[in-house]
């Protein structure tokens, strides 16, 4: 057995779309109709379908899981991202951990948390 996929639970499919390209570089791999598989294994899917599949509430920015990317050049992404995204919300502002890692934590447009760390 192998994983194959992350799905994401997004209230707008394009705009998710756009914001996990313009910043991360992922491109569609498959559009089906609300539901839509980046490269990288990242599947968006839209909130009113994953409610319907679940029968209950989705809950934002509950802070159980993020996803996780690496950036040499941590700098320039976090100049990216208030530029492109200047209302996106941080959890973390640009910090350096003990151990010398540069991160930086925020929120997508729907309360998804994510994480971009310089590689280790």
């Amino acid at each position: 057995m192998r994983l194959r996929n992350i799905l994401i639970v997004v209230e707008d499919i394009e705009k998710s779309k756009k914001f996990y390209h313009d910043l991360f570089g992922l491109d569609v791999i498959l559009d089906n109709e609300g539901n839509v598989i980046l490269t990288e294994g990242l599947v968006l899917q839209e909130k009113t379908i994953w409610k319907n599949f679940l029968e209950r509430d989705i809950i934002s920015e509950n802070n159980s899981c993020e996803l996780y990317f690496e950036e040499k050049n941590i700098e320039a992404f976090v100049e990216k991202l208030d530029k492109l995204y200047p209302d996106i919300k941080y959890v973390n502002r640009l910090m350096t951990h003990s151990w010398g890692q540069k991160i930086v934590r925020f929120y997508d447009l729907d309360g998804n948390l994510i994480e971009v760390g310089t590689p280790m």
